[in-house]
């Protein structure tokens, strides 16, 4: 087993700064631009983010510390934000991301010994048993494939202006 919880703190407190200094400033055309369609752009991934830290991975904790297996804990809808107002600008989410992030944190790190809970299950509704290190090791490992959308996202807009060049270019062969 490689999950440690400060190590996993060590990526999710991160994610914020790391889509700020991504994201922050970049023209419509960057930030609009998604690999086709049924695809999600990078304010979208922001908005879908921002979901989830609402949603998702806190109150799934605090239901399996309090619920365990008794009943599954309420679904996901991964696909929620596409339906939410598109009112704030890309910079109001991130702030929105980083102040939601920050909360969850301290929630977190202030779950009284929470290491001995680690094994502890609930019922995940589409995948059955989960456990609470499962769940946090997910939170992060989300937070790297978010990342990674937004990066490839963004170099397929220049997909067919790099010429031969794209044999050497990893990210453009997804």
């Amino acid at each position: 087993m490689n999950f440690h919880l400060r190590e996993a703190i060590e990526i999710l407190e991160r994610t914020p700064h790391t889509l700020d200094a991504l994201l922050s400033g970049l023209s419509s055309e960057w930030l609009n631009g998604n690999e086709g369609e049924g695809t999600w752009n990078a304010a979208e991934v922001v908005d879908h983010l921002i979901d989830g830290e609402e949603k998702n991975w806190i109150p799934r904790l605090k239901f399996i510390l309090g619920e365990g297996e008794s009943k599954p804990f309420p679904p996901f809808d991964r696909f929620a934000h596409l339906n939410v107002s598109k009112d704030l600008s890309l910079e109001e989410k991130l702030d929105a991301f980083k102040t939601l992030r920050m909360k969850n944190l301290a929630t977190l790190r202030g779950i009284p010994d929470l290491e001995i809970h680690f094994e502890k299950t609930g019922l995940h509704p589409a995948f059955g048993p989960v456990r609470v290190r499962e769940l946090i090791s997910t939170w992060a490992v989300h937070d790297l494939t978010h990342i990674s959308q937004i990066s490839r996202v963004l170099a397929n807009r220049y997909r067919t202006d790099v010429g031969p060049w794209i044999q050497y270019l990893g990210i453009l062969k997804k």
